[in-house]
C-alpha cells in the first residue's frame, strides 16, 4: 500500500475553521485526520501542501517511520501537520486490518470515558446566563463542565472585574449544586500574582481544577502558582516535546495534565506522554477543543490509557449541520461516551456537505475582545 496524495479540507465552524486532513492511498483507502489550529487555518493549510511529497509514495502503515521523517524534515518541531498526517495513518492501518486504533495500541481498558462539557456557555454574561446555561448541561446528563469566568481580561483584574468573575463561579456553582465538577479555564492569561488571587478564592467554590491560569509553557510561573494556591492547577496544552511534560511534572506540583493530541504530534505521541503522566503518579484530562472527529481520535488514546481523569467534549454544542458534514461520530449519554469499536475511528467526511461551509475570515475566538464567550462572529470580527 502506498500514498498517492495527502488533501485538506476545511470547514467553517463559527468559532473555529476544521481542517481535516485526507490521506487517499492506491488501495482505494482513505485515511481521516485533523490538523486544527485556533488562529492558523491558511498557514496550516499551506504547510501540510508544502510536506506531502514527502510522505507520497510511503506506506502509510509505517506509522513510525512517517512520523519521524516529518520530525527530522522539520528541524525537530512537532507540528499539528505531523499531527494530521499520523492520524490519518492510524485511520488507514485500522480499516485496512478491520479493527479500530484501540486495537492497533493493545486493546481498550474501559467501554466508556466520562467527559466534561466545554462550549456550553454562549449566552450573556450575567449570573442569571450562565446558571440557566449551567441547568441545561446538567440536565444533559453531564456530571463535569468547564468555562472561563473572566471576560477579556489580561494579566490582571479590576476590582470589579474580579467580582464579576467570582460572581459567575458561585452562580454555576449554585445551580449545578454540590456533586458537579466545576473546572475553571484561565487561557493562560494572567500574571503569578493575579493568579493566585484568584487562585486563592476559587477554594470556595470547590472546584476540580484551575487550568493554565498563567502562560503554560512557563514552568516556573506555573510551579509558583501551583505551591501558593490550595486549589489543582493544570497544564499542558501549549506544550508540545516529551521533554517540556517530563520537566513539569517533575515538579510534582499536580497530578494532572491536559496534552493536545495536535500539539504533541499525534496518536502515539499522545500515548507516551500519557505513560510519563504516570511514572509521576498523575492523570491526563486530553485537550480537545476542535471538531468530533477529534474527539472520535482521543477517544481512541483514552482507550488504551490507564491514567485517564477526563475527557474534554464540545460535541453537545456544535452547530446542528455537523452532523451532515461528519457521520459517525459517537454521542454523550449521561454524562460518558462509548469507546467507538468500528474500524479505524469510524467517522468518515461528507465533502460535499463540507464543501457548503467554506473557511471563513470570521471564524476564530479573539479572547481578549468582549464578548468573545458568545462564539458568534459578531464579537469576533
Amino acid at each position: 500500500m502506498k500514498i498517492t496524495d495527502v488533501r485538506t479540507v476545511v470547514v467553517g465552524n463559527p468559532w473555529k475553521n476544521w481542517i481535516f486532513v485526507l490521506v487517499d492511498t492506491d488501495s482505494g483507502i482513505t485515511g481521516l485526520g485533523e490538523a486544527t489550529g485556533g488562529l492558523s487555518t491558511q498557514p496550516t493549510v499551506a504547510a501540510i501542501e508544502e510536506v506531502k511529497h514527502l510522505v507520497i509514495g510511503k506506506d502509510p502503515r509505517h506509522i513510525h517511520t512517517i512520523w519521524n521523517d516529518l520530525y527530522l524534515a522539520g528541524f525537530l518541531n512537532v507540528t499539528k501537520e505531523i499531527a494530521g498526517i499520523e492520524m490519518a495513518c492510524w485511520d488507514i492501518l485500522g480499516k485496512s486490518l478491520g479493527v479500530p486504533v484501540h486495537t492497533l495500541l493493545g486493546g481498550k481498558m474501559r467501554d466508556s470515558v466520562r467527559v466534561y462539557a466545554n462550549g456550553w456557555y454562549s449566552g450573556p454574561r450575567t449570573q442569571e446566563g450562565f446558571a440557566d446555561r449551567a441547568k441545561v448541561v446538567t440536565d444533559k446528563g453531564y456530571t463535569a463542565l468547564k468555562f472561563d469566568p473572566f471576560g477579556d481580561a489580561y494579566l490582571t483584574m479590576s476590582k470589579h472585574e474580579s467580582r464579576v468573575a467570582e460572581s459567575l463561579v458561585e452562580a454555576v456553582r449554585d445551580t449545578v449544586g454540590p456533586d458537579v465538577d466545576i473546572l475553571i479555564e484561565a487561557h493562560d492569561r494572567f500574571t503569578v500574582s493575579q493568579a493566585i488571587e484568584i487562585g486563592n478564592w476559587l477554594e470556595k467554590y470547590e472546584v476540580t481544577w484551575f487550568e493554565t491560569p498563567v502562560y503554560s509553557t512557563d514552568t516556573a510561573a506555573l510551579v509558583e502558582v501551583a505551591k501558593r494556591v490550595p486549589v489543582r492547577v493544570i497544564a499542558g496544552e501549549r506544550m508540545h516535546d516529551l521533554h517540556e511534560f517530563a520537566q513539569f511534572l517533575a515538579t510534582n506540583v499536580t497530578d494532572v495534565i491536559n496534552p493536545e493530541p495536535l500539539g504533541v504530534g499525534g496518536v502515539f505521541r499522545s500515548v507516551q506522554i500519557a505513560g510519563l503522566a504516570r511514572a509521576h503518579h498523575a492523570q491526563v484530562a486530553f485537550h480537545n477543543a476542535e471538531s468530533p472527529l477529534k474527539t472520535a481520535i482521543t477517544l481512541q488514546i483514552d482507550a488504551v490509557t490507564p491514567n485517564v481523569f477526563i475527557q474534554e467534549c464540545f460535541d453537545d454544542f456544535l452547530e446542528p449541520w455537523v452532523s451532515d458534514v461528519l457521520k459517525g461520530f459517537v454521542r454523550v449519554k449521561n454524562g460518558e461516551i462509548e469507546i467507538p469499536s468500528a474500524p479505524g475511528y469510524g467517522v468518515t467526511l461528507d465533502e460535499d456537505e463540507a464543501a457548503k461551509r467554506p473557511y471563513g475570515k470570521s471564524n476564530f475566538l479573539r479572547m481578549f475582545k468582549p464578548g468573545w464567550e458568545r462564539r458568534d462572529t459578531a464579537s469576533t470580527d
